[in-house]
């Protein structure tokens, strides 16, 4: 048994002081948050805040997360602790900044989140980490936006960082900077991205630093331990009230591999076992185990205590076991650049297992796929090269006494944003003929599942290219208690010359001027039999577009 962390011993601090101190936790990583979103130069950061920031004790351990993506801020963690690994207190001095791009070594999803990793010194002593992940729209490799699904292994998706000094006591590496710039496809966006990561950084430094002047460094010390152990002892309490038991689910996927998970709750863990799963692919469908654990997170964060903070302390019931060498714990060279997709597909495996008896938490099943579209090509009106990342909404599943939520982010993304139109428009490049919830059907039941999203973007220049992975292309989402299924997630390409062709994935599909990008995602699950909603409720749905009359017929027996 996991026995609680043990409070640390200080009766002479005032308690009101120490949750005054935890309190300005998490003001630094708001801080570190605003501060990265203000200065950055790509819009996948700056608008959809595809990054993630977050403060950890002298040992590695996290302490306080900021907004952004919860996958990077679970992943951060062992990030910090590969650095600590590799090069010892002893060679990390004051004004270091450490940087990683590699999902197979700690704290990385793929080659295009980096990683920047700042020790806080007091009187010569680590004190605390800093961190800070975001999504860089290129980071070189084979392939435009360093990302595809037909990649064979990870020499092919980009420059490599193996956790490396990138500044030195203060001094940045130029050398080392030049590379990196030079491998980009588009370096000026790459530099002020760089940037704009150290900032943040250096913003939860200065506030960090502040605090620890005012209440001085033993009371700061103090009050992030015992952040840690509140953080284990909520999620503690949280786990005895869950049903104990074991939980399953199987899912064949599009390419025919079957996928199996295993949740066991008890009193004191919750076990996650993924053995007996498809060994790592041959192309770029694969996660690592730190991205793997991150989706076992936040299922365990989205049922035991959603509403509460979240730090090392947070998951200490959790355990996860692999299969090292499947494709949720991929060892190196496996390409790995959409482990976004292979997240979505054990997180949505996990949902599954569980909701049949969490009914009062989880939905049915929603569109599970991050939808992550990547264009790029050279800019209307400047030729300079653009390259775009925007994740997609979609639809999410019907709960046991309402109706789906419609373009919604997938629960991977936390606190994540579409892309304005405008923004899309006047500095990525692209027109955007459309923006409106889907009319396909399907995901009907007593309570709809929510609609996904019909997005055209319009190529205004010759030799653009398109990248795309979506999962969930052929079999919608899982209705609950008699609920159908919902719609698909895919891409239609309408060519100037009328011609269409659909896509579950493509790399680098080359585009010309006037050709249409159609996104099109799914349509959340549907849950309780259809023959129990209200005939004035389907009159309603067909009023507000949500289903046709010959739908509202076929599937509720209502002329409408």
């Amino acid at each position: 048994m996991n026995a609680i962390q043990a409070k640390p011993e200080s009766p002479d601090y005032d308690p009101i002081t120490i949750e005054i101190i935890q309190s300005s936790l998490t003001a630094i990583t708001d801080e570190m948050f605003a501060t990265m979103r203000k200065t950055a130069m790509s819009s996948i950061i700056y608008e959809v805040l595809d990054f993630g920031v977050a403060m950890f004790d002298a040992d590695g351990n996290l302490a306080s997360s900021g907004s952004g993506i919860p996958g990077f801020i679970g992943m951060l963690e062992p990030g910090v602790k590969a650095i600590m690994k590799k090069f010892g207190k002893a060679d990390i001095s004051e004004g270091d900044i450490y940087m990683t791009n590699m999902p197979h070594f700690g704290g990385v999803s793929h080659l295009n989140d980096v990683v920047l990793i700042m020790p806080v010194f007091v009187e010569n002593r680590i004190v605390s980490w800093l961190a800070n992940k975001a999504h860089w729209a290129d980071v070189g490799g084979a392939f435009p936006g360093s990302i595809s699904p037909d990649a064979v292994d990870i020499y092919q998706e980009g420059l490599q960082l193996p956790e490396i000094r990138i500044v030195d006591k203060g001094s940045v590496n130029q050398a080392v900077l030049d590379v990196i710039l030079m491998n980009s496809r588009i370096p000026e966006t790459t530099k002020g991205d760089f940037w704009a990561g150290i900032a943040s950084m250096r913003a939860g430094e200065r506030r960090l630093q502040t605090i620890i002047e005012k209440y001085g460094e033993p009371s700061v010390t103090y009050a992030i331990a015992d952040y840690i152990a509140l953080g284990e002892s909520q999620s503690r309490r949280a786990l005895q009230q869950l049903p104990y038991g074991e939980y399953a689910a199987i899912e064949t996927i599009e390419d025919g591999q079957q996928l199996k998970v295993k949740i066991t709750i008890s009193a004191d863990e919750f076990l996650v076992d993924l053995r007996g799963n498809p060994k790592q692919n041959n192309n770029a469908m694969n996660s690592s185990y730190d991205a793997t654990y991150v989706d076992a997170q936040m299922m365990f964060k989205a049922i035991a205590s959603p509403q509460t903070f979240a730090n090392a302390g947070t998951f200490k019931p959790l355990k996860l076991i692999t299969d090292k060498g499947s494709m949720f714990d991929a060892e190196y060279p496996a390409a790995m650049s959409v482990y976004y997709e292979v997240s979505m597909l054990i997180f949505d495996l996990m949902w599954k297992a569980l909701a049949p008896a969490l009914k009062d938490m989880l939905p049915a099943g929603h569109y599970s796929s991050i939808c992550g579209t990547f264009l790029g090509g050279p800019h209307p009106e400047t030729g300079e090269a653009q390259s775009i990342v925007e994740p997609q909404l979609g639809g999410w599943g019907a709960c046991q006494n309402r109706d789906g939520l419609n373009a919604l982010y997938t629960g991977y993304h936390g606190d994540t944003f579409n892309c304005p139109v405008e923004v899309t428009e006047q500095r990525n490049g692209l027109m955007v003929d459309r923006l409106a919830l889907t009319d396909e059907e399907g995901g009907e039941g007593e309570f709809l599942g929510g609609k996904g999203i019909n997005l055209d973007y319009r190529v205004m220049k010759d030799d653009w290219w398109l990248t795309m992975a979506y999962v969930r292309s052929e079999k919608g989402p899982w209705g609950l208690d008699g609920g159908l299924d919902g719609t698909t997630n895919y891409v239609v390409v309408e060519k100037a010359d009328g011609s269409t062709q659909r896509y579950s994935s493509c790399t680098a599909l080359p585009l010309q001027k006037d050709d249409v990008v159609k996104v099109v995602t799914a349509s959340g699950g549907g849950y309780g039999d259809p023959a129990d909603r209200p005939a004035a409720q389907v009159k309603e749905d067909v009023k507000n577009g949500y289903i046709s009359a010959e739908r509202a017929l076929e599937i509720y027996g209502v002329e409408a």
